[in-house]
């Protein structure tokens, strides 16, 4: 209220405008008195405009308004007038009703009495008429409007079927029915009935009254002829794609189907026959139910048959979209066939093409795998010479390893798709983990990785003719998949496929397959060793076979095959040194030892080091003769194993190669007899091998041993037991 009565408040009825001028002089300066003003003049003004906007806005209105209410008054005088003329007319109206209704009143009886002779008559005209009708319409075969009339008629002869004239009518249209009859019959057991001809021939012969279970029984024997068509004739279509096939199937048989079955259900189970027996709805549900699970059991085992005619080469996408369709129609039957129970469905069509096309992957895979070796072994034995084939190899190795690897990827990824969410199948927990774990998992991809293994370690059997390299370059794949392959792909597959590998104890843990990987690269590695070694070894062993070692005459060279064997082992090298380098200072051998590219490096034994050197020429020959020097030799040396695993390492590969070289040459020298210039052939070979093998190997002191062994025995074996001067050994060997 005081908001209201405020006296400064220019906004309110109660505003004084002398007491809000004194007020003002009294409290606001000349500046804002000044500033008051102009404020209030604007208002003022702004005022003013927007009363004249809303006079000139509503000025039209006003003037309509006004002409409105005017012509109202004039409308409302002539609407008046013919309200007042309507109520005279309908007055007039009523009177001549009233007239009518009483002239009328004493004919109205009769004239009900005529409209029901007139209905009986037409009745009595139908019937004359009717076994006519009803052969006319059996002749233009519109058998549903013939079983109509003659039913409608039927009413009539029950009332008048005493007459003699009606009983004669009902006996012609009886006998013309029973052809009829007879004929649907015919026609409901002929061949090549659809199920919609079969639905109406059914439905006219009950309405006939014959027997229910007999024409439920017909029904579905007909029915059944009818869908086996239609498995034949889906037999056919084997140059359609699946979608294709899926989808004839679905439009023919599938539909012919759910026909059948929703109109025996309808006429035959949802019905009670006051005729038959209690049990009757009961055994024809059984009857309906086994002729669908067989009828659907039967379709589905053709469509799996196409399906595992598919794998493999058609497009599992497409294949998969049918799969799906053919899923979604099944459900949708399921829905229709009430109280019926559909055994099978299409998941298991798809859980066996899924666990099918991992076998076909795995062939794949398999297939593609032996390509990749032919290829590599082809390129092996088209290469040039062994230096340029060891050039080669990484990029062979490479080529082998990220195909195999990149072809598991994308056949992971291809299977991914039966797991897509989009499809109206689902794959259950159980359905999933048997797919993913046992089909994929294990027999896939575990399954591949052990076969990369099986077929690669039977290239290290005595048995195989593999060229060298072949095993290298199988040795080193192996390890690479053994370093990297086997854990980025099951890693893969895990993560893929939700696989919790590491807290199973059921699945096959990754370090399984990569100690495996790890054993084949081994007994590959060594297969290449002893193939070398035993090249090497049967240059040598015809090298001293082949010669007279007791007529020799005195050597002025070193013979030529051991040129030959130190460049071989050079080649070997190279090739070697392309895949696996050394490891360690000791692999990185740039210089000799002391001085022992100039000495003989025949040993005595020497207690202060592990290595011995002296002159098998300082001993006389009964000195030589015995076996005293050697016997100690032996005594104090270390057993030299020749045939043992070698590392992953240049050194290492090529010293076990030299080994076995030595180890034969040693042997075929125990094997022959020597003259004096035999033994002097052989120890400017063996010093020419000493010369030249230190930069192949990371202990010299093996070699030497060797070597020892070698000069050592062929002493023994000589008849005439004297070395020739270790100055002019070397000046030979330098020579040479």
């Amino acid at each position: 209220m005081e908001e209201k009565e405020n006296p400064f408040d220019m906004d309110t009825s109660s505003f004084d405008s002398d007491r809000y001028l004194e007020r003002l002089l009294k409290d606001c300066s000349l500046k804002q008195i000044m500033d008051t003003e102009a404020a209030v003049v604007k208002d003022t003004q702004t005022l003013h405009s927007d009363m004249q906007t809303l006079v000139y806005e509503n000025y039209n209105k006003f003037i309509s308004a006004t002409d409105t209410i005017r012509k109202m008054k004039d409308d409302f005088k002539q609407m008046e007038t013919d309200v007042n003329l309507l109520m005279t007319k309908m007055q007039s109206i009523t009177t001549f009703s009233e007239q009518i209704t009483g002239t009328l009143q004493g004919t109205r009886s009769q004239l009900c009495r005529l409209s029901e002779k007139h209905s009986l008559l037409k009745r009595l005209q139908f019937l004359s008429t009717l076994p006519a009708k009803l052969k006319s319409l059996i002749e233009e075969q519109n058998y549903a409007q013939a079983v109509q009339d003659y039913l409608h008629a039927q009413k009539v002869f029950a009332q008048y079927g005493r007459q003699p004239s009606f009983d004669g009518i009902q006996r012609d249209c009886d006998a013309i029915m029973a052809d009829l009859k007879e004929r649907l019959r015919q026609d409901f057991q002929r061949a090549g009935n659809t199920a919609q001809s079969l639905t109406e021939i059914g439905e006219l012969l009950l309405q006939l009254d014959e027997k229910t279970s007999d024409l439920a029984s017909e029904m579905l024997r007909c029915a059944g002829k009818r869908l086996h068509e239609q498995i034949v004739m889906l037999q056919d279509q084997t140059e359609r794609d699946m979608l294709e096939f899926v989808d004839i199937g679905i439009d023919g048989f599938l539909n012919d189907l759910a026909l059948v079955v929703t109109s025996y259900f309808d006429m035959f189970v949802a019905k009670h026959y006051e005729h038959e027996r209690d049990d009757f709805q009961e055994n024809a549900l059984n009857e309906l139910n086994i002729f669908l699970n067989e009828n659907i059991d039967k379709y589905l085992t053709l469509v799996q048959d196409r399906v595992e005619s598919d794998i493999g080469y058609g497009d599992t996408q497409v294949m998969l979209r049918a799969l799906d369709r053919l899923h979604r129609r099944l459900q949708a039957m399921r829905n229709i066939c009430r109280g019926l129970q559909v055994q099978r469905n299409t998941l298991e069509i798809i859980i066996a093409a899924a666990h099918q096309l991992c076998d076909a992957h795995g062939k794949s895979l398999r297939d593609h795998f032996a390509d990749s070796l032919s290829a590599v072994r082809l390129s092996l034995v088209s290469a040039k010479s062994d230096v340029a084939a060891g050039v080669n190899l990484s990029d062979l190795i490479s080529n082998l390893y990220v195909a195999m690897v990149e072809k598991i990827k994308g056949v992971l990824q291809d299977l991914m798709i039966f797991l897509r969410t989009d499809w109206s199948f689902n794959i259950k927990a159980e359905h999933k983990g048997a797919l993913c774990v046992e089909g994929i998992r294990e027999n896939l991809l575990i399954g591949f990785l052990r076969h990369i293994s099986k077929v690669m370690c039977s290239f290290a059997d005595a048995s195989s003719s593999s060229p060298p390299n072949l095993l290298l370059v199988l040795s080193k794949t192996c390890l690479e998949l053994e370093q990297q392959g086997v854990h980025i792909l099951i890693a893969l597959v895990d993560d893929l496929y939700e696989i919790d590998s590491e807290n199973s104890a059921t699945l096959t843990h990754e370090t399984e397959i990569c100690a495996e990987m790890r054993e084949t690269a081994q007994s590959l590695l060594d297969a290449y060793v002893r193939l070398q070694g035993t090249n090497i070894s049967q240059m040598l062993r015809k090298s001293v076979e082949t010669r007279d070692w007791l007529n020799c005459l005195e050597p002025r060279s070193v013979r030529a095959v051991m040129k030959r064997v130190v460049e071989e082992l050079g080649s070997i090298e190279t090739v070697v040194a392309s895949l696996y380098e050394s490891t360690g200072n000791a692999g990185f051998r740039t210089t000799a030892s002391s001085d022992s590219s100039r000495k003989t490096y025949f040993s005595n034994f020497n207690a202060s080091k592990p290595q011995y050197r002296s002159n098998w020429s300082n001993y006389t020959p009964s000195q030589l003769e015995s076996s005293y020097v050697s016997n100690i030799h032996r005594l104090f040396s270390e057993r030299v194993d020749i045939f043992t695993s070698v590392e992953f390492s240049k050194a290492s590969i090529v010293m076990g190669i030299i080994k076995i070289g030595l180890k034969t040459l040693l042997e075929c020298v125990r094997l022959r007899t020597f003259s004096k210039f035999g033994l002097q052939q052989i120890q400017v070979d063996a010093h020419y091998l000493q010369m030249n093998l230190w930069r192949f190997v990371s202990d010299e002191n093996l070699v030497n041993f060797l070597l020892d062994e070698i000069l050592g025995s062929a002493v023994h074996r000589c008849l005439e037991s004297v070395l020739m001067e270790p100055n002019a050994v070397e000046i030979i060997c330098e020579r040479g």
